[in-house]
């Protein structure tokens, strides 16, 4: 099996934000640890209401598109849900579905100074201004520039089967993930249906989620062990009974 992704992410050059007043101000800053940061942004691009414990939106987000009457209130809300669990939007895996937009990706912002990020965030059109926390907007930025990887690489974008190794996917599995979902991935029942199900039908979503872990969720982030532990795990979910 292909084992080609598997690396930390390295030491890097962020761009650390800070506020004054209403006056927004950045510094440079060596990031010894910038890891968890980005994790949290994953599950604040996932679901932020979550993430920060706030309610949960019921108006559908005024960017969401007229031409999409498939979704509305708090699923339209989500950063996903216009970009992609895959980042690249209408390019991507919502270029067809149920979250078909035509919304663009954010590939084309990776590596992009956190403070512009942050600038579209809190724009007029997406409309996130005042509604987090000073970190909530750094992790979320982190995310966006710093957090992408080549998920065409970890993805097979034709099957959606994941390049790892299931069989080492499977010792991290029953080390890691197991005591929570349980063997066969059919825990925790309020969860709807099984890992393998899900891995199947949606691995980009999958991935993610190993790599971020789940919001307002005990479940751990593998993204400081490398893309290629979370291409291992998931190759190895999708072994796993879809019932």
């Amino acid at each position: 099996m292909l084992r080609t992704i598997k690396k930390l992410l390295p030491t890097v050059l962020i761009s650390a934000v800070a506020f004054s007043g209403s006056v927004l101000t950045t510094t440079t800053a060596a990031a010894d640890e910038i890891v968890s940061s980005i994790a949290r942004g994953g599950q604040l691009y996932d679901k932020w209401y979550k993430v920060i414990g706030a309610e949960t939106p019921e108006e559908t987000h005024p960017a969401w598109p007229d031409s999409n009457t498939n979704k509305s209130g708090d699923a339209t809300q989500r950063c996903k849900a216009c970009h992609g669990w895959d980042l690249m939007g209408a390019d991507g895996a919502y270029a067809s579905g149920s979250y078909m937009t035509g919304i663009t990706g954010l590939t084309g912002v990776a590596d992009a100074p956190t403070e512009s990020i942050i600038a579209v965030i809190q724009d007029d059109l997406h409309g996130f201004a005042g509604m987090m926390d000073e970190q909530d907007y750094i992790d979320l930025a982190n995310f966006v520039s710093l957090g992408q990887f080549d998920i065409d690489a970890a993805i097979n974008r034709e099957t959606g089967m994941a390049n790892g190794d299931a069989a080492q996917g499977e010792e991290y599995y029953n080390t890691v993930c197991a005591n929570c979902h349980g063997v066969e991935g059919d825990e925790p029942s309020d969860m709807g249906t099984t890992l393998g199900a899900l891995s199947n039908k949606n691995p980009w979503e999958i991935i993610q989620k190993i790599m971020n872990g789940q919001p307002d969720e005990d479940m751990p982030a593998m993204r400081a062990f490398g893309v290629g532990v979370s291409t291992d795990i998931l190759a190895y979910l999708q072994t796993l009974p879809a019932e």
